[in-house]
């Protein structure tokens, strides 16, 4: 004859807690896996840079040879044609930063188009993946990582080569605004990425935006020095947004949110103005992105 056994109150708790326990794994483990999924594409990206770092040590030689160069090329320049007390070396740090870190984010497609191109990213595509968007993020660290390190290298040398440094609180703003300004470019070359058919028309758009964009802003010359229809493009590019609140960084140590860093042709652009800029900017172009990725990562 068979019965039927009550387990114990004891049992039926530690079951429940049991479950409770697991629900809570289930819940916590998408964040967990998205982390250890960005942590590892992250790790593949500086893993390619170690064996080839030539990237790398491009991307501070080149700046290094701008600062150089176009700092001895002006250098007998009359004194106070960039401003007061100011020589052409100073004046071009802050352009030498900004076009470094916005040529290195825009190249920051090159990688994920290999991928494509070779099939690898098929591969992460096919795989269960928490999300896909971790493969976006993991390039997105990748490149903010160099620009960083780049960035780094350009102030030390500047400082060396007579520019001055800026005091830590200005530093620490430069972080801010190289940060804001490459994650826009690096979201719009990753847009590119993925629109495009192929590297071969990603390496065209580079080439053909890279200098006209240099030229087009403030980095070289100042806003007066331009035509009055180069100013107005100057002053709608997002590089002069980037370049002229450094610049004004380097000059003025009593730098405040409501300090004028720009000129432009329709009213004087504050310090929190060019912010702004940066911020909409990068807001815009992930916003414009977002449509595209999910049709391409569906």
């Amino acid at each position: 004859m068979s019965g039927t056994v009550t387990p114990e109150k004891s049992a039926i708790s530690w079951q429940a807690s049991a479950v409770e326990e697991v629900d809570a794994s289930i819940t916590t483990r998408p964040i967990d896996d998205f982390f250890q999924e960005t942590l590892a594409l992250t790790r593949r990206l500086f893993i390619q840079l170690k064996r080839r770092p030539s990237t790398l040590i491009a991307g501070i030689i080149q700046p290094l040879m701008w600062l150089v160069l176009f700092g001895a090329l002006f250098q007998n320049a009359p004194q106070g044609l960039f401003g007061n007390n100011l020589s052409y070396g100073q004046f071009l740090g802050a352009g030498v930063i900004v076009f470094t870190a916005f040529a290195g984010a825009l190249n920051a497609g090159l990688p994920v188009m290999f991928d494509r191109e070779f099939g690898f990213l098929n591969r992460l595509l096919v795989a269960p993946l928490t999300s896909r968007f971790s493969i976006v993020i993991a390039s997105a660290i990748y490149i903010v990582t160099l620009s960083f390190i780049q960035t780094a290298v350009i102030v030390i040398a500047s400082a060396f080569l007579g520019a001055g440094l800026p005091g830590p609180l200005g530093l620490v703003t430069i972080g801010l605004i190289v940060f804001l300004l490459v994650l826009g470019v690096t979201g719009l070359s990753l847009g590119l990425t993925f629109a495009l058919p192929g590297h071969v028309e990603l390496i065209a758009v580079i080439f053909v935006t890279n200098l006209p964009l240099l030229f087009a802003s403030t980095a070289l010359a100042p806003l007066s020095f331009m035509p009055k229809w180069l100013q107005i493009v100057a002053s709608l590019n997002p590089l002069s947004y980037a370049i002229e609140p450094i610049r004004y960084l380097y000059l003025h140590s009593d730098w405040s949110l409501s300090s004028v860093v720009l000129q432009a042709p329709w009213g004087n652009i504050t310090f929190q103005g060019a912010l702004l800029v940066l911020i909409d900017f990068a807001a815009v172009v992930l916003l414009a992105i977002q449509p595209l990725l999910r049709r391409r990562f569906a």
